[in-house]
């Protein structure tokens, strides 16, 4: 395979990067920032022209106000009926009595202990297991263990082979049957434009590659495990994205708790939206940064937390803040709705901070030609400051990317954990990265696919809408959280549906809030017209029976 998959490219470039970029003097601080004379002050916003590692930023530069960058939401988040709160928590409560009731048969030895708990000669030591967490895991947690986890021994498409298991003592024991549940209609992965195949281009190409390279690196992309093919990989990405330099991870989560503390340390701020991944969380936490979270794609409260942190400086000493960092997703998985862009890119011009925006979601899914939330908007990628990504959805492949000014990437060449410590990306996961990329940019097929899924998309939420159950999220994304609120009825809807032929993923505590259940609907371009109808037939039928049309019956 030669290095010309990546043809179509995003013609946008980096503001600063071309002849007009300013030209006042600038010096490179640690973590590969740029500072000017224009700090965060207290009380202060001087007009500046600071850039994260390479990227100018002017105040004349506004958002582009064009039919795209205007683009209305047309988010949904219905509250939860208040009687079905009342009676979640009743639903807990009751299983918690139980839970302690079961506890204290284990305790005097009448009922066998099969969870985790600490040894008799352990209890004077730090508790190995959390209290709570493990009481969770041992008395509810396990009672639904049927409806997660389960085996796939096929291709993970749009129909896949399920392997049956059979549970006893309360969800502890799992035995597999030996039966095989064949052609199940995949509505929970992540496969949004098709790519998780064994036949076709990708495959083909991803094929070859094994044949050149093997499978394994053995070692480090700063040791002897940098190939060529990942130098094209990061270019084609680059391209792809209309940013000036880019540098792949073997994986996505790593991708962000490994580089995000390259960026920020002891003295920065970080800003970070509440329902932000446990990746980005993590990467806060390990950074040493301050983190202050605010609300979901709340703007006013994201600039309230601005302006009092540009006015009172960090706390107690009252110095400015090294560095302003405002961390959010391009599509945020559980909620299925999609960040306010435009707004963001406003505060962090009027307040001079940096935006770290993860397209995990969005890359591939949102846009015309696929290129993310940036093209969704009609924005130049050039505005975001830290671009970051994974390949595990829309490409069907494994890693990430953090992409930008090339300041940003040599600076994390040298400083990222991942880079230093981890093995490289597997060459045939970089061809299948780069084979559907050129699919994606530069083919009638790949735009198909792209068009394919955001027909799904709203084929499959107004079919949910008209059914009378509630659905959170934007109408343009492919991640369609249903709402069921209780446990008892979480569990019996993924088996119910699994029984029409469908697989679906089931969401509750302690990854939601503990009255706020899901069932969260991730759709394909793979899926046809009349499998997303056979699907909400499905869904309408379960829905009837577990009384779940909650926006269309009080009672459901």
């Amino acid at each position: 395979m030669n290095g010309n998959h990546c043809t179509g490219s995003n013609n946008s470039t980096s503001n600063g990067v071309n002849g007009s970029a300013l030209k006042q003097r600038t010096t490179v601080v640690k973590n590969g920032f740029h500072k000017t004379n224009g700090h965060h002050s207290n009380g202060t916003t001087t007009p500046t022209t600071n850039g994260l590692n390479g990227h100018h930023k002017t105040n004349g530069h506004a958002i582009k106000e064009d039919t795209e960058a205007s683009r209305q939401f047309q988010e949904v988040f219905e509250p939860t009926p208040l009687l079905f709160a009342v009676l979640t928590y009743i639903t807990y409560g009751i299983v918690t009595i139980f839970g302690f009731f079961r506890d204290f048969l284990r305790k005097h030895g009448i009922e066998k202990t099969l969870g985790s708990r600490e040894t008799a000669d352990m209890r004077d030591f730090v508790p190995l297991y959390a209290s709570f967490e493990s009481f969770y895991t041992r008395n509810i947690y396990a009672r639904l263990l049927d409806v997660f986890n389960r085996p796939i021994c096929s291709v993970p498409g749009v129909l896949i082979d399920l392997l049956d298991r059979k549970f006893s003592h309360s969800g502890w024991t799992c035995e597999y049957t030996g039966k095989i549940i064949k052609n199940i209609t995949n509505l929970g992965s992540y496969n949004y434009l098709g790519f998780a195949e064994n036949t076709g281009f990708c495959a083909e190409q991803t094929i070859k590659t094994m044949r050149k390279y093997g499978v394994g690196v053995c070692g480090t992309r700063q040791g002897v495990g940098n190939l060529d093919i990942h130098d094209r990989l990061e270019k084609c990405v680059a391209k792809y994205l209309g940013v000036e330099a880019a540098m792949v991870f073997g994986m996505g989560f790593a991708t962000n708790s490994m580089n995000i503390p390259t960026l920020v340390d002891k003295g920065c701020l970080i800003l970070s939206d509440e329902l932000n991944h446990a990746s980005l969380v993590l990467g806060c936490r390990l950074s040493g940064a301050t983190v202050k979270v605010f609300k979901h794609n709340d703007m006013k409260d994201l600039e309230s937390k601005l302006c009092n942190a540009v006015v009172y400086g960090q706390a107690r000493t009252r110095r400015p803040w090294k560095k302003i960092l405002i961390i959010v997703e391009g599509i945020y998985s559980m909620e299925g709705s999609i960040i306010n862009l435009p707004e963001v890119l406003k505060l962090k011009k009027k307040y001079k901070a940096y935006v770290f925006l993860d397209e995990a979601h969005s890359i591939g899914a949102l846009g015309p030609t696929g290129r993310g939330v940036t093209e969704y908007f009609g924005i130049p990628p050039g505005e975001i400051d830290v671009m970051m990504g994974t390949f595990t959805k829309s490409f069907g492949s494994v890693g990430g990317y953090i992409a930008g000014s090339k300041a940003l990437v040599e600076h994390l060449r040298l400083k990222s954990h991942s880079a230093c410590y981890a093995t490289s990306m597997s060459p045939p996961i970089a061809e299948q990265i780069l084979s559907s990329m050129h699919i994606i940019s530069s083919t009638a097929e790949g735009k198909k696919r792209i068009d394919q899924l955001a027909r799904n998309c709203r084929l499959f939420r107004q079919g949910l809408k008209k059914m009378g159950v509630i659905v959170y999220g934007n109408d343009d994304s492919p991640v369609v959280p249903m709402m069921i609120y209780q446990p008892t009825k979480l569990a019996a809807f993924s088996r119910e549906m699994l029984n029409r032929g469908f697989a679906v993923v089931v969401v509750g505590f302690p990854a939601t809030p503990l009255v706020e259940a899901r069932a969260r609907f991730c759709l394909s371009a793979g899926l046809s017209e009349k499998q997303i109808g056979e699907a909400l037939e499905a869904i309408d039928a379960v829905s009837d029976t577990l009384k779940l049309k909650y926006s269309a019956n009080m009672l459901g």
